[in-house]
């Protein structure tokens, strides 16, 4: 089926140095000219960042690096400033889409960010809530008359079935969000289903984010959560130990997994064609279509609550 695609800009991605980030910005690159969209890459400063760049210019893409540190909030507020730079400069279209990418499964929920955060939720969560407000706050997002895409990667991990229960994936167990940003006890254990819950904490989170980002953002937005597939074997389990790496790669051969590289046409699809533009309100899509989520992960109590204990934190972090 040909890309029909909306007015196309730039594609903000972060995470595009390994698994969906860069099958994804391969698939964007690789586009026909007229759908192809400049190419703005936030990822960890070094070769992996050169490397996924070179590869999207070689394929036809205009790209743009942002080296970019997410556990460092400060940094995530230099991304912002970069991408206005680019803009108001006319290096690099108006964006057309962000794809919160970037994901982390810290091993220890004792690991702090360097703002002090507990690490899975700073990486996942709220750098994206930072990198999405600055750049609505510089108007670089939701002030045109096409409202700017605004895509979260989640997972159905936020409400794991049975057979994801039955391999030891826990539900989430939310608490207040300053809770859910404090890292453990330094004198606690060391704990894989901690740091598991912790990720699905992160995965809700995004979700109840979605909801009342669309509200507070408005109509120049709309907020989607994309639910790739089941992805084992990717880089998330880099920091889990080699026992758990390998228990993933095996997974990865089983029915139902897919890879970076199946997901990514329909993450691009959703970044840019017109078959998804009505989307909003946090729509959550499952690769290729739309599902309703667990009726706990809408409440609006908490998604409020959550927006302003994220305005408390990342004030915290800018020492305000």
């Amino acid at each position: 089926m040909p890309h029909t695609s909306s007015t196309v800009g730039s594609v903000l991605i972060t995470g595009p140095t390994g698994g969906l980030g860069r099958a994804t910005t391969l698939e964007l690159a690789r586009r026909p000219q007229s759908t192809r969209p400049d190419l703005l890459l936030v990822g960890r400063a070094g070769p992996k960042l050169a490397e996924i760049a070179r590869e999207a210019r070689e394929a036809g893409a205009t790209v743009h690096e942002i080296p970019t540190d997410l556990s460092r909030l400060a940094d995530v507020g230099a991304a912002a400033a970069a991408v206005q730079e680019l803009i108001d400069s006319e290096a690099a279209r108006p964006l057309s889409t962000v794809i919160a990418n970037a994901g982390w499964s810290s091993a220890d929920t004792r690991e702090a960010s360097h703002d002090g955060f507990e690490m899975t939720f700073a990486v996942n969560y709220l750098a994206h809530a930072q990198l999405i407000g600055d750049l609505h706050h510089r108007k670089l997002i939701g002030a045109s008359a096409t409202p700017t895409r605004i895509v979260l990667l989640s997972s159905n991990l936020y409400n794991p079935g049975l057979m994801q229960r039955m391999m030891g994936m826990p539900r989430p167990v939310w608490r207040d969000p300053v809770e859910l940003a404090t890292p453990a006890a330094a004198g606690t254990s060391k704990s894989t289903k901690a740091a598991a819950i912790a990720y699905a904490n992160a995965k809700l989170a995004l979700i109840y984010y979605a909801h009342e980002a669309q509200r507070k953002l408005g109509d120049g937005v709309a907020v989607v959560v994309f639910e790739p597939g089941w992805m084992p074997g990717t880089g998330l389990s880099r920091e889990q130990g080699a026992a758990v790496q390998a228990i993933s790669r095996m997974m990865a051969r089983m029915p139902g997994a897919t890879t970076p590289e199946r997901s990514a046409p329909a993450l691009a699809s959703v970044a840019l064609d017109s078959r998804w533009e009505e989307l909003r309100d946090g729509a959550f899509i499952e690769v290729d279509r739309v599902i309703e989520v667990a009726p706990f992960a809408r409440d609006r109590d908490r998604e409020n609550r959550l927006w302003e204990a994220t305005t408390e934190l990342l004030q915290k972090a800018a020492g305000l």
